[in-house]
């Protein structure tokens, strides 16, 4: 079983609402000196993998659907080259588990 992403898990929608209002532009695009309005909210160390980390607010980064679309692998679901770019600058701070 997966991690519960439906409006019925309010912990994660009431993150999620706070990460994008506090993000509010996608942190992709950012780095190219766009400002895109965010529209979802990823984990860069992916829940399916690292599921310690799903609710730490460090692990989440707004963008829009379309560059989400780009940190994974649809099919594999494995992080692409953008998505673990992404991992490797965001590191777990020294009080979290281990990956």
């Amino acid at each position: 079983m997966g991690f519960d992403y439906s409006r019925a898990n309010h912990r994660w929608r009431r993150l999620r609402d706070r990460v994008l209002r506090e993000q509010r532009w996608c942190q992709e695009a950012k780095r190219y000196g766009e400002l895109k309005p965010a529209e979802i909210v990823h984990h860069v160390w992916p829940v399916e993998d690292y599921p310690e980390y799903a609710y730490c607010r460090w692990n989440l980064i707004a963008l829009t659907k379309a560059n989400h679309g780009k940190m994974h692998d649809r099919d594999t679901r494995k992080l692409t080259a953008l998505g673990e770019y992404w991992r490797r600058r965001v590191s777990p701070p020294p009080s979290s588990p281990s990956p």
